[in-house]
């Protein structure tokens, strides 16, 4: 298991008390909301690729 990929709390209560997840790679247990959840790496980006809003779409 890779030490990069290795999240620092739980994504749905905030708790840091995780383990890893018998599911295979990527996969963590948190023991304080015992909820199991999965880490996966999509892709990099696009150098210098953004979202660009509109003008005026804050101003409604």
């Amino acid at each position: 298991m890779s030490e990069r990929a290795a999240p620092f709390y739980c994504p749905y209560c905030g708790d840091e008390d995780l383990r890893p997840g018998e599911q295979g790679h990527g996969a963590w247990e948190c023991a304080s909301c015992n909820r199991a959840f999965q880490l996966k790496f999509l892709g990099l980006l696009a150098r210098g690729l953004r979202h660009q809003t509109t003008q005026g779409d804050d101003d409604i």
